[in-house]
């Protein structure tokens, strides 16, 4: 069925292409707005290196994906800080973390201190901060920051 719908979008796209480029100069000038450009393009990067906009979900614990950020809804994304509220999954590792199990926990994320990306032209943002707004783990802070990978 995925395959299907993936041919079909493709096709689409493909006769809107041809359609376009048919097009006269003038008209497709006049109908296409422009581009805009973003040269202080901001990310942040994943546990396999992929820098990523607005995510839903962020692994923040890459070895064994044991604290994982889901449902991000994000209020702001700008060139020096970007903020959403989602929930903080946490495995509770008990007895042992193989056999523990996730609990999740409201909180506000706040990814900042964006820095320049190496061989690209973007930067990455280089520290989160976790507010919990409500339960939180055992032991841990109201407010958490901490820095990223990238």
């Amino acid at each position: 069925m995925r395959v299907h719908r993936a041919t079909a979008a493709l096709m689409i796209c493909a006769g809107a292409a041809l359609a376009t480029a048919t097009m006269p100069a003038t008209a497709t000038a006049a109908t296409t707005p422009p581009t805009p450009t973003r040269p202080h393009h901001v990310a942040v990067i994943d546990c396999i290196g992929k820098a990523k906009e607005r995510p839903g979900n962020f692994i923040l614990a890459c070895g064994d994906g044991n604290n994982v950020l889901k449902s991000l809804h994000w209020s702001q994304w700008r060139d020096r800080s970007a903020v959403a509220k989602g929930t903080d999954f946490v495995n509770d590792c008990k007895p042992y973390c193989a056999a523990g199990h996730f609990h999740g926990y409201p909180v506000k994320v706040r990814f900042d201190t964006p820095q320049p990306r190496t061989g690209h032209s973007g930067k990455h943002y280089t520290r989160v901060t976790l507010t919990y707004t409500g339960a939180r783990p055992a032991g841990t802070p109201r407010v958490v920051t901490t820095t990223l990978w990238g």
